[in-house]
């Protein structure tokens, strides 16, 4: 199996920045199409961010276009969200999740065979 495992995540001001990682084990993320999910109390999950391994392209939920960026350093095998002008509907678990095939249908979670156990972000305001 592969396991991912979250960290970064915490509490901070409306307007700050946080930066989210994801550490694989058991597999290189430079084989992996890598996803953030994130879902807030009472609220379904919700799709944030995706890389595409195979074409290096990235894509965006609209609610975080200019704000948040996925990137990756497979050196040292991790998967990075850098979150900025936080909002506080930001505020949820933040998920990461990975799958070895080249999906398509990136938004979806169930496109996604592993997923960590998810890293809470609070965004006061």
């Amino acid at each position: 199996q592969v396991q991912l495992v979250e960290s970064g995540g915490g509490l901070v001001q409306a307007g700050g920045s946080l930066r989210l990682s994801c550490a694989a084990s058991g597999r290189a993320f430079s084989r992996l199409t890598n996803g953030w999910f994130r879902q807030a109390p009472g609220k379904e999950r919700e799709f944030v961010a995706a890389d595409r391994w195979d074409v290096g392209t990235t894509y965006y939920v609209d609610s975080v276009k200019g704000r948040f960026t996925i990137s990756r350093d497979n050196a040292k095998n991790m998967v990075y969200l850098q979150m900025n002008n936080l909002k506080p509907e930001d505020t949820a678990v933040y998920l990461c999740a990975a799958d070895p095939t080249r999906i398509t249908a990136l938004t979806r979670e169930s496109s996604y065979a592993f997923w960590g156990q998810g890293t809470q972000v609070t965004v006061s305001s």
